[in-house]
Order: C-alpha cells, then structure tokens, then sequence
C-alpha cells in the first residue's frame, strides 16, 4: 500500500516536470516524462491526456488518438480525453470523427461556452464537407482548370481577363455581317465576312496580349521566358511584401505544369564528378527563411543544383511566395532545380492547414484548383547518382520494392490511404527494427532493417528523407543509412529548432550538413490562413 501511495506521488511530481518542458516547446522531453508518470500510475486519465497533447504538437496524430482513447477508457467522464482526440482527428481531416467527440464534450460539459463553440465549428465543418461531397464531380468527368486559362489574354487589370470583350466583339461582327447579307446579298456578304473572319482571327489570336495595366510596378516576365532579372525582382518585391501580377503567377504555375507532367515518378539526377548538389527539407511556407538558404548557399543554377524534398507549403503563411519561387526557379533553369512531392502538396492537407486560405486571399479561387492540379504532377522521389535515395517520407508496409516499382507509380491524383504512394509520403523511421503503426496515424514506421534491406535491393548507399521537426535541423538514424533534413528553422515560430541542408560532393557524395537558425519575418503568424477551426486549437 506505501509504495502504491509513492508510486502515486512520484508520478504526480514528474507531471508537474511533465507540464514545465511542454510550456518550453520541449514536446518530445514532455512525451518521455508523461509516459514515465504513466508507468508509474496507469490509471490518472490526465497523464494519458496530457501525452496526448504533447503528440499533437509534434503532429503525431495516430499517437494522440491512442492516448486520448487511453484516458477515456479509464475515465469515460474525462472531457479532456474526447476534447483531445476530437483535435487529433481534426487535424487529420477527420471531421465526422471529431464531430462525435465534440458532441461528446457538450454533453460532458453543457454549460461550457468553450465546447459550444467548437461544436458549432465542428458541426460546419462537416455540413461543408457533406456538401462538397454531394457536388463534387466524378474524377473520370473532371476538366482540369489548367485546360481553361490563357494567362496571355490577362492584364486589363489583375485578375481580369479580354476574353468577355473578345466575345462581344464578335458578336458585334457576327451581327454586321447578318446586316450586310440582308442589304447586299449573299454573295456580297460572304466576301465582307471572309475579310472579318481574318481580321478578327488574328486580333483575337495574336493582337491580345493581354498587356500589364502601366501602373504595376513589380516584377514582369517578358514573352515566354522566366529570366535571372525576373526570379531576383520577383523575390525582392516579395520581401517587401508586394503581389505578383496574377498573369505573371499563371504563366509560372501553367509552364512548370506542362515542365513536370513529363518526368517519370521517381527521378534520376546526375551529379558530375567535381561538382555539389543541395538537398533541403521542407520550408512549409517560411519564405524569409528560403531566402536566407539562397544566401547561405548561393541561387539555384546548373553549376548550384538543388532538391526540394517536398511540403513547400502550408503552416507558414508565406507560402505562396515560397511556391511561386521555387517553381519560377525551375520555369528559369529546369535542371538548376528539383522539386518533390510532400504530404501537404494534397489539397485535404491545404484546406486544413493554410494554404488554401492563403491562395484565395493573395491570388484567386482558380489558382486554388491550379495548384491543386499542378502538385498532383510533382514526383515522388528521386536518386542522385545511383546511390542516394530521396525521398520526403519513407519506406514501405512490404519488402522486395524495387525503383522500377516507384517508377511505375501513376501518381497523377490525390495521394491515396494506402500503398506505395502513401508510403514515400507519410512513413517515418523508427528506433526499433522491423515495421510499427505510423504515430501520425497514415503511413507506417519502419526499423533500421527495413532501412537495410531497401538499400541493399536497390543497391543503393543512403536514404535522404523529410517530414520531421529536428532540434537539430538533421538526423542521422539507422546505423547512418538514413538521414532527416529539415529545412524550416524555429517551425511555426515555437519550435526553436535549427533548420539545415545537405550538400553532397561528387563523386564519393558524402554528406556534409550545414545547419542554419531562423531569420525574422514580418508580423504575421503561421497559421494566419488555416481552416477557422483549426486556428482555435494553436
């Protein structure tokens, strides 16, 4: 009995631990503490609870799923065990799940105003769902947006386009010519039409050009070529915090859709002997910090390649900035830069987490459906020299999957809840070998062994992934076959964590990593554009 009375206190001492490094962002030191209180007494909902919130924070979401299902079972009265599960399926888009918890909390806690409101919020979130599902097309009958925008015919004013007045002009001369054959004849008639066809044929085709109204002052693409002038004009105007003319913005998106719709699934790059080539880590909207990487490590060029291992966007609310530069980069100099995909280039991540939001504030609704469509076209994975393998999440559910399996993959769509594409996308490293549930609740966790055996059947020396916050920007795992860059330093501004790259040199490609801190940025805070809902648990 005395020492189960011990057992008690000393696990209510390491909370109170527990709680301090949760306060100072130190989610994963509060984790370890959490699940020492918990050994030492199952049985407190709190513990389980309050881990669950620690995983949440590290966007573990499966994790805090099983632990808030954890304080519920020991006590089915606990709000908090629903409130916190109702968050973690919340953040994974989960919104019919969330939605039961929250109304559990209501009927836990009637006469709490804080539950009321975030029932009210759950509830519209799931009847926009329920609507968008009932409009939504099939995708066999879905037209891409990108089939309908001709960024040469933009420019009376931002946004605008000549096509409403090309149609009433020919509607115009569709008119004149009806006039004609009723005074001339037909004959008459036809002949004034044929020279109205040309005219206004080539008018239509050619004279439109769509020019930039005079009073815009920013960076401007002319003809068809994104230049050197044009990428550095185009990021100062956006330190400075101005738009980008939306005909600029179509030409980009539009020329790097056509650019990546023609790369296979999993890229090769080669690296010459004598020559570096740059991997960095996700950015999530941290443009300021992007620049900071360009002037650490010099601008992207045939003789300065980089890779961008995926999750360009969202969290950071300067996403929009870092998507236009990277992709006006590789518009520029196709072979001066890589782009993979992310977990976030999926438009259930951009709904939830910011991008969106931020791609109808600073561009337009269409452009929302252009990404959207564009980020469905970026690769998978890539491997350097035949040796080094990168790719944003990880590794996969079986054994025996060769590159020529990824290369296969059609990844043309939304990323699904399973299979390979899921796999290079979510999974993530763990400690122990052989395979475990993913903590993030997509995906899987593999061991050093998986690791191994990949590597060895693909013959291949080192795998380069992303997706996961690292104190130190970088982790090196797996008996040094695996490394996690991260490239976002301070991460969503609490974080306080280094951001780093890798620059390997040919022909040997050992890693040398170069870890750098997070620079100021103008006063709006990650998150600014997310899903309201969300917004209320940060």
């Amino acid at each position: 009995m005395d020492n189960e009375s011990s057992n008690v206190s000393q696990a209510e001492e390491i909370k109170v631990q527990a709680n301090e490094a949760f306060k100072a962002h130190k989610y994963g030191q509060a984790i370890d503490l959490y699940t020492q209180a918990i050994e030492l007494n199952s049985q407190n909902a709190v513990y389980w609870a309050n881990r669950a919130f620690a995983h949440t924070k590290l966007e573990e979401y499966g994790s805090a799923i099983q632990d808030a299902t954890k304080a519920i079972e020991v006590d089915p009265k606990y709000s908090k065990g629903y409130y916190r599960r109702g968050a973690a399926y919340l953040a994974m888009g989960k919104f019919k799940e969330a939605l039961k918890d929250f109304q559990q909390v209501k009927k836990i806690c009637p006469n709490d105003p804080d539950a009321t409101k975030k029932l009210k919020e759950c509830e519209k979130a799931v009847m926009k769902l329920k609507f968008e599902e009932a409009i939504s097309v099939p995708e066999s009958e879905r037209r891409f947006v990108a089939d309908s925008i001709d960024y040469h015919s933009i420019g009376t004013s931002p946004g605008s386009s000549s096509m409403p007045t090309q149609v009433g002009i020919a509607a115009v001369a569709v008119a004149f010519v009806a006039v004609l054959a009723m005074m001339l004849g037909a004959a008459a008639a036809t002949m004034v039409a044929a020279v109205v066809v040309v005219v206004l044929g080539t008018w239509w085709w050619g004279g439109s050009t769509g020019k930039v109204e005079p009073q815009y002052s920013g960076a401007k693409i002319e003809g068809d070529v994104v230049t050197l002038d044009f990428v550095k004009k185009m990021m100062d105007d956006f330190k400075n915090q101005k738009c980008m003319h939306k005909r600029y913005a179509f030409q980009i998106v539009l020329q790097m859709r056509e650019m990546l719709r023609s790369q296979p699934s999993l890229v090769d790059i080669n690296v010459p002997d004598g020559s570096h080539f740059t991997v960095c880590g996700d950015v999530h909207g941290q443009f300021y910090d992007l620049i900071n990487i360009f002037e650490l490590n010099g601008l992207p060029s045939e003789e300065n390649p980089y890779l961008f291992n995926g999750d360009f966007v969202d969290r950071g609310s300067f996403s929009v900035e870092v998507i236009l530069t990277l992709f006006a980069l590789k518009c520029m100099c196709p072979s001066a830069i890589y782009l993979a995909r992310g977990n976030h280039e999926s438009r259930s991540m951009n709904k939830i987490y910011g991008f969106e939001g931020e791609v109808r504030s600073k561009l337009s609704e269409k452009f929302v459906e252009l990404f959207a469509e564009v980020f469905c076209c970026l690769p998978l994975a890539h491997v350097i020299n035949q040796k080094v393998f990168v790719v944003h999440g990880g590794l996969f559910s079986v054994d025996g999957v060769k590159l020529s399996d990824i290369k296969a993959v059609d990844r043309f769509c939304e990323p699904p809840e399973e299979g390979l594409m899921c796999e290079l996308l979510w999974s993530d490293p763990q400690p122990f070998p052989g395979r475990g549930p993913s903590k993030r609740g997509v995906g899987l966790s593999f061991g050093a062994d998986v690791t191994r055996k990949f590597l060895q059947d693909n013959n291949l020396d080192l795998i380069v992934r992303s997706h996961e916050v690292k104190d130190e920007g970088y982790e090196i795992e797996h008996d040094g076959k695996l490394i996690t860059i991260f490239s976002a330093p301070n991460y969503c501004d609490q974080m306080g964590n280094k951001g780093a790259y890798i620059r390997f040199e040919a022909p040997d490609l050992k890693p040398n990593i170069v870890t750098f801190s997070a620079v100021p940025h103008p006063d709006v805070k990650p998150m600014a554009y997310a899903n309201n809902f969300l917004r209320m648990f940060q």
